[in-house]
């Protein structure tokens, strides 16, 4: 009898408990259901429902759309310059400082040119060369400068 008595207590303690814990979940649904209708009627609650469809469909659309540009730019992007690579050196012993540089200005497929500025005491020559998959057009020889302007640019 005893025994029957504690299984009884048992489980109306197990059974009081699961309804406290549904309470709970009621009253936040309830309050939750509160907040999204506060100030709407009965005839309200479908317009705003409808609303809220529409904006996602708007919303689906701004997407696509911003989707579709940042492929434009990525693609676009490609072309534009990426890599530098920058080389000092002094080509000419009897003179100081490694004032004379090559600069590498490559896309994304290697594609660019190269400047290289040579000084001396007298004067300052600047030469530019083409540059295709990473390796000089078939007008001009690359000098190791540039060579490396070109590797650094990687």
């Amino acid at each position: 009898m005893v025994l029957n008595s504690l299984i009884m207590q048992s489980v109306l303690i197990g059974l009081l408990l699961w309804v406290a814990v549904l309470t709970v979940f009621l009253v936040q649904s309830i309050l939750h259901y509160q907040k999204l209708t506060k100030n709407i009627t009965k005839k309200d609650l479908k317009s705003l429902l409808n609303n809220i469809l529409d904006q996602l469909s708007l919303h689906q659309t701004n997407v696509d759309q911003l989707t579709h540009l940042v492929d434009q730019l990525t693609k676009n992007s490609r072309l534009h310059f990426q890599k530098t690579g920058f080389v000092r050196f002094n080509p000419f012993p009897q003179t100081g400082g490694d004032q004379s540089f090559c600069l590498s200005l490559l896309d994304a497929k290697d594609n660019g040119f190269v400047i290289s500025s040579l000084h001396s005491r007298d004067h300052t020559r600047v030469y530019a060369k083409l540059i295709q998959a990473g390796k000089a057009t078939d007008d001009f020889q690359l000098s190791k400068e540039e060579q490396k302007a070109i590797k650094n640019a990687k």
